[in-house]
């Protein structure tokens, strides 16, 4: 579902701008309007829908689940830390979605300057910086070795 936005909502503040990370939402630089400059690049993150505090990004619903007709509302509540969907039909009806905002507590994950730089021999693992000990284990799965299995070798 591709954003877009209501230009009468829009303040232009930037705040969409500066989290989309696929970089398609831009001001207008007549209008000083927030808009998607390439809806088939959308990742559909919906991080501008949380970001925007004008509640000023709305999405467009896919024919599979809001037909033609339909309108589709997002609402970022931070109140109760949710964003919820109302989507209305053309005969009236109407559905509800509202998924969390985050799935960890406000405050509870340290910015990127409280952590040790890695050392430059961490450029040679393929763990992630900081992996185990930010995601909380002691250490990651792994898999043995692989070693084919000479048994089932015919003879021949």
């Amino acid at each position: 579902m591709p954003t877009f936005t209501y230009m009468t909502r829009c303040d232009g503040c930037g705040e969409c701008v500066d989290i989309c990370p696929s970089d398609i939402m831009h001001i207008d630089t007549v209008y000083r309007r927030s808009y998607n400059i390439e809806p088939n690049f959308c990742w559909e993150c919906f991080s501008c829908v949380k970001a925007c505090p004008q509640h000023a990004i709305d999405v467009r619903g896919y024919a599979d689940f809001a037909p033609l007709g339909h309108s589709v509302r997002v609402r970022r509540e931070e109140a109760s830390g949710t964003i919820s969907w109302k989507i209305r039909y053309r005969d009236g009806r109407e559905k509800l979605f509202s998924f969390p905002i985050r799935t960890t507590p406000w405050g509870s994950i340290k910015p990127p300057t409280e952590y040790v730089a890695p050392d430059a021999d961490a450029l040679n693992s393929p763990l992630l910086a900081h992996e185990p000990a930010a995601l909380m284990v002691a250490a990651l799965p792994t898999l043995p070795p692989f070693e084919p299995d000479m048994s089932s070798k015919s003879g021949g």
